[in-house]
């Protein structure tokens, strides 16, 4: 089971990570979704096999118990993840608004940068 879950998180961070670097705010907020994703089910995987719930004084031998950091953590993850497409989709609105379009446009001053030290060398 675990071996699958390792294929879907390497499938989910490559295609999040492929549609991070296009052009399109669109596909760059469903690709740092993806990626939120692909970090919840690695710290899933992480933390092994299920067991019964961390609750103090409950069990004779701890070692049946869940380990209760991955579970926090995937929490964490899952907060961080909504709060960044939320942001991304704030951004991806007000660019909308102003261009009419979700493309992320070459920076003029940058390229008249590039060339400036292009020509220096």
């Amino acid at each position: 089971m675990s071996g699958v879950l390792i294929l879907v998180v390497g499938a989910l961070t490559a295609i999040g990570t492929y549609l991070v670097t296009s052009r399109a705010l669109s596909r760059i907020v469903l690709g740092f979704a993806l990626l939120g994703h692909a970090a919840v089910l690695a710290l899933v995987t992480a933390g092994g096999r299920a067991g019964e719930p961390p609750l103090a004084d409950r069990l004779d031998t701890p070692a049946d118990s869940a380990d209760p950091l991955p579970q926090a953590l995937s929490l964490t993850a899952i907060v961080i993840s909504f709060g960044l497409t939320l942001f991304l989709l704030a951004l991806a609105g007000r660019q909308r608004q102003l261009s009419g379009d979700d493309l992320v446009e070459d920076d003029l001053e940058d390229r008249r940068i590039a060339s400036d030290e292009e020509i220096e060398q």
